[in-house]
C-alpha cells in the first residue's frame, strides 16, 4: 500500500490565523484603536452589559460595536439605540470570528472615529476561544444561571480571558451558585484573570468593570507611544 499524505489542517489554520491576528493588532495600535473581544454563552447578557458600558463611558471614549451572529440584526438594533456606532456581522453559519473576519468587520465599521472597538463574538464557550481575533484584550461573561462549574468544563475560554464578568448576581439567592468557588475555579485556569461580579440589569459592578476597561486602554496607549 502506498503512503498517504497527511496534512495537518487544524494546525495550519491556527498558525495562519495567529499571524493575521498579530498583524491586525499592530495595525490597530498604530491607528490608536483598542479592540475588545467580548465572549460568552447565548443569553448571558453580552448586549445588556454593552448597553450599560456605553451608557457609563460613552462620553469619555468613542465606541464602535461589531455584533456577530449567525443571523438576525436584533442585537445591532438594540446597540444602535444607545447612540454608539454599530455594525452587524453575519458569520454564515460559523460559530466564531477569526482575525480575517474581524478585519472585515472593522473595515465595515470604519474605525477612523473609533477609539474603543468592541466585538461581541458569537455566543458559545468553545469556538470563539480557539481563534485569536487580533483583540487588545479578551473579556467574557459568565452568568449565574449557567453555574459555577463552567471554568472546569470550558478551560480554554477561561484561560485566554483577561477579565471575567460574573453577570446576573441579582438572582444569586435563587441558584445554587457558589461565588467563592467559581472565582477559585477561574483562577485555577487563569491566575491572572480579573473577576468582576456585575448585574447588567441594575448596573451593579458596572463602574468597576468600565474603570478596568478604561485603565487597560490607557496602559495600551502608553505602550503604543513607547513603541513608536
Amino acid at each position: 500500500m502506498s503512503d498517504v499524505r497527511i496534512l495537518e489542517i487544524k494546525q495550519s489554520v491556527f498558525a495562519d490565523n495567529d499571524k493575521q491576528a498579530d498583524e491586525l493588532r499592530r495595525e490597530l495600535k498604530a491607528k490608536g484603536v483598542f479592540l475588545l473581544n467580548l465572549m460568552s454563552s447565548p443569553g448571558s447578557g453580552k448586549t445588556s452589559t454593552l448597553m450599560q458600558t456605553i451608557a457609563a463611558i460613552g462620553d469619555k471614549v468613542k465606541i464602535g460595536v461589531m455584533e456577530a451572529d449567525i443571523d438576525s440584526d436584533v442585537d445591532a438594533k438594540t446597540i444602535a439605540g444607545s447612540g454608539a456606532k454599530v455594525i452587524q456581522l453575519h458569520t454564515g453559519g460559523m460559530c466564531h470570528l477569526d482575525a480575517a473576519m474581524t478585519r472585515q468587520g472593522l473595515e465595515g465599521l470604519e474605525t477612523g472615529d473609533v477609539e474603543l472597538a468592541i466585538l461581541e463574538n458569537v455566543g458559545n464557550l468553545v469556538c470563539p476561544a480557539e481563534f485569536d481575533t487580533g483583540a487588545s484584550k479578551n473579556a467574557m461573561i459568565l452568568s449565574v444561571p449557567e453555574g459555577d462549574d463552567k471554568p472546569l468544563k470550558y478551560p480554554l475560554m477561561f484561560s485566554i480571558c483577561d477579565v471575567v464578568l460574573i453577570n446576573k448576581i441579582d438572582v444569586l439567592p435563587y441558584f445554587d451558585f457558589d461565588m467563592e468557588k467559581c472565582i477559585e475555579n477561574i483562577h485555577m485556569r487563569n491566575p491572572n484573570a480579573k473577576v468582576i461580579p456585575i448585574c447588567a440589569k441594575t448596573g451593579e459592578g458596572i463602574d468597576e468593570w468600565t474603570n478596568w476597561l478604561l485603565e487597560q486602554r490607557e496602559i495600551w496607549i502608553k505602550e503604543a507611544e513607547l513603541s513608536n
